[in-house]
């Protein structure tokens, strides 16, 4: 390549784009799975949780190491590696349910979750490349840029929810979670073929010594640990909102169509960030935001008709929207020159936060209130639907949450065992090896079958118990963000106001 060739700001800004779709595409259409990773492998929701949580916490663990060595190895080998572990990740999906029916659930959970690490791993190294280059390629319009980038993030998630919507309708879910692909092989495409800028340290305007210095300062630090409330908020809520949207309107296909509502709304509304920065202040937008958050988390635990869903995922949405990519802006306005470490310590928190706390918390949460309403309900039947062991959270006390595939045998024998085993039944191939774990779990409901229309009704009633409360007690979150935003804003306004700072001044 020719070093004469001039920076392309329009396709590097569209690189970035893509490689946010990618992921948005992959959490989507993962999120779309739970229900039939429960049915299909057992898992509980915490299980689940942890398979989530797990790929955003390598995300966020590799946002922080990609800011360590991006300004020694450079934007564009960083985007190529990327590229790489995204293409790793898709491959090992298809090794799932081989595994299964060759060595169990435990090991097709390790799949799943190394799986999931290291498509996060991918995106954590975009994520690390994408919002310092772009803050390099927009330095007087960061915010607005920034929000313009991160609307690949809900928009890769309108086309992976509308991709799960095809779940169960006869294509392979590892296909469908595979396609992701598409526009990863883009935006590698352009990470190979375009010349990229170099970073401030590279360009000799900072040592990384005094990046690192700029970054010790309370306001930096206060920032990191309000991202981290806004990584939880935003998306470990999001991998739970299909299934618990879903189990309150009685309808997983309803929850990913809320979820692509709530992302298209999200993809349009970040064109919008710049004038409504100007109008009032990037913090005034985060505090808004918050409020807004917490107002509809509330409201979707409340809410149980459709009309009333629709309204809460609209605020919530509304809420959630200028969160992550405006905190980005304002790293970038205060910290000017120490942006590739600034950010990348930012998504660390926020990254990490979701994958250790957002995910497996939210479905700690789950387990915990379905469990104690359904014992206190109908003790019998949580004897005889709950999972083999119990799972813990932090601090907090085990609590042993609902076999996946016994509620699913309970509450659809169909679609759990029943199409299966006739279709392999008349194939011949019923007592292979392939379908131990579908005949053991037969043998389960057989021996309970008695009881099925007695557990139906309480296990689903537990479960949207648990679906309520958890997001409800989610809430507070965003609640003690905007606490945060309002002290920031306070504490600008005694020196003056907020504004951005040039380099000079950084």
């Amino acid at each position: 390549m020719s070093e004469s060739k001039q920076i392309n700001e329009r396709k590097l800004l569209m690189a970035g784009f893509l490689a946010l779709v990618a992921a948005g595409i992959g959490f989507a259409v993962r999120g779309g799975l739970l229900n039939t990773w429960s049915a299909k492998y057992g898992f509980t929701f915490t299980e689940l949780g942890q398979i989530t949580g797990g790929g955003l916490l390598g995300f966020g663990i590799v946002i922080l190491l990609t800011g360590f060595v991006i300004d020694k190895v450079g934007y564009k080998k960083l985007l190529l590696i990327a590229f790489i572990c995204h293409v790793v990740s898709a491959i090992m999906l298809f090794f799932a349910t081989p595994v299964f029916n060759s060595a169990g659930k435990d090991a097709t959970y390790q799949i799943l979750f190394w799986s999931s690490f290291i498509f996060a791993v991918g995106n954590g190294i975009c994520e690390g490349v994408i919002n310092p280059l772009t803050s390099d390629l927009y330095p007087n319009e960061k915010t607005h840029y920034l929000n313009l980038l991160h609307a690949g993030w809900p928009g890769g998630l309108v086309l992976g929810g509308l991709i799960a919507l095809l779940i169960g309708g006869g294509i392979a879910w590892e296909i469908l979670l595979a396609l992701y692909l598409v526009p990863a092989a883009i935006y590698g495409y352009f990470a190979v073929t375009e010349k990229f800028p170099k970073t401030a340290a590279q360009a000799g305007a900072i040592s990384y010594g005094g990046m690192f210095k700029k970054c010790l300062v309370p306001f930096f630090l206060f920032l990191v640990v309000v991202h981290a409330m806004v990584g939880y908020v935003e998306l470990g809520t999001d991998s739970w909102i299909p299934k618990i949207t879903g189990s309150i309107l009685e309808s997983e296909s309803k929850g990913l169509m809320l979820l692509i509502y709530a992302s298209s709304l999200m993809f349009v509304l970040r064109f919008f960030a710049g004038p409504i920065v100007h109008r009032i202040s990037s913090l005034g937008l985060l505090l808004v935001s918050a409020l807004l958050g917490a107002l509809g988390l509330y409201l979707i635990g409340s809410s149980s008709g459709a009309v009333m869903m629709v309204v809460a995922v609209t605020i919530y949405g509304i809420g959630k929207t200028f969160l992550w990519p405006t905190m980005l802006g304002v790293v970038g306005e205060r910290f000017p020159t120490s942006a590739t470490l600034a950010m990348s310590i930012l998504g660390f928190a926020g990254m990490t936060s979701a994958g250790l706390l957002g995910g497996p918390g939210i479905g700690y949460k789950q387990d915990r209130f379905a469990s104690e309403a359904l014992q206190e309900e109908a003790p019998e039947t949580f004897d005889r639907i709950k999972a083999d062991a119990p799972n813990g959270f932090l601090f907090f006390k085990e609590v042993t949450g609902l076999n996946g595939q016994k509620v699913a045998a309970v509450t659809d024998y169909d679609n759990a065992i029943g199409t299966d085993k006739k279709i392999a039944q008349e194939n011949g191939t019923w007592d292979s090896k392939q379908f131990a774990n579908l005949r053991e779990l037969d043998a389960w409901a057989a021996e309970n079958k008695e009881f099925q229309e007695v557990d139906a009704a309480p296990v689903v009633e537990a479960g949207l118990v648990g679906s309520r409360s958890a997001i409800k007690v989610t809430a507070l979150v965003p609640f003690v963000m905007a606490l945060c935003f309002l002290l920031m804003i306070l504490g600008f306004k005694a020196k003056g106001g907020y504004r951005a700072l040039s380099e000079d001044e950084a």
